[in-house]
C-alpha cells in the first residue's frame, strides 16, 4: 500500500509540475528564435501578465505598452530601486491610427516590434544585469540593432536600473 501511494504522489508532482512549465517567469518556447547577443526569447503568456504602463513614440508614430511578469509587478508595486534577477519586461508596439471624426484620438493599427527586456546579474553582467530582445514579426533583429540597447538604457535610464518605464498608477 506504502508503495502505491508513493507512485500516486510521485505521479501527481510530475503533472504539476509539467503544467506548470509553460508559466515560467519569462520561459519561451525553446524552438522560438532568440536575439543574438543576449539570446533573448519573447516569453510564453506574456499576453497575460500585467499592464505596467503605456506610452507614444511620436517620432516614431507609435503607441506602445509595457507588461510585466510577476517578479516585476512586485518590484514596481513595492517601489524597489532595483529589479531583481527575473524580471521579464515586455513591450509591444503599434503604429498609430487615427480614429476618424475625432481628432487627435488614435488607436492601435499594424504591430511594428515586441521588445523584452530579462534581469539576470550573473549572465547580463556587462549590460547592467538586463538581456534585450527586440523582434519584428516574431523574429529577431540583427545583432547590430541590439548593440544600440544598453547604450541607450545607460544613457537615458540609468537612474531606475536602466528602465524607462515607470509604473502607471
Amino acid at each position: 500500500m506504502r508503495q502505491i501511494v508513493k507512485w500516486a504522489a510521485a505521479a501527481i508532482a510530475a503533472a504539476c509540475i509539467s503544467a506548470a512549465l509553460p508559466f515560467a517567469v519569462g520561459r519561451a518556447d525553446d524552438a522560438a528564435p532568440a536575439s543574438p547577443i543576449f539570446g533573448v526569447k519573447i516569453p510564453d503568456g506574456y499576453r497575460d501578465w500585467k499592464l505596467i504602463a503605456v506610452g507614444e513614440e511620436t517620432g516614431l508614430d507609435e503607441l506602445r505598452s509595457v507588461l510585466g511578469n510577476r517578479a516585476a509587478v512586485k518590484a514596481y508595486q513595492d517601489g524597489a530601486a532595483r529589479f531583481p534577477d527575473g524580471t521579464v519586461l515586455v513591450k509591444l508596439a503599434w503604429k498609430r491610427k487615427p480614429v476618424e471624426g475625432l481628432n487627435g484620438a488614435f488607436i492601435t493599427g499594424p504591430a511594428t516590434t515586441v521588445q523584452v527586456m530579462v534581469k539576470d546579474s550573473a549572465k547580463y553582467a556587462s549590460t547592467g544585469g538586463w538581456g534585450f530582445g527586440r523582434f519584428i514579426d516574431g523574429k529577431p533583429v540583427d545583432a547590430a540593432q541590439h548593440e544600440t540597447c544598453f547604450a541607450c538604457h545607460e544613457a537615458h535610464a540609468s537612474d531606475h536600473d536602466f528602465v524607462f518605464t515607470h509604473y502607471a498608477h
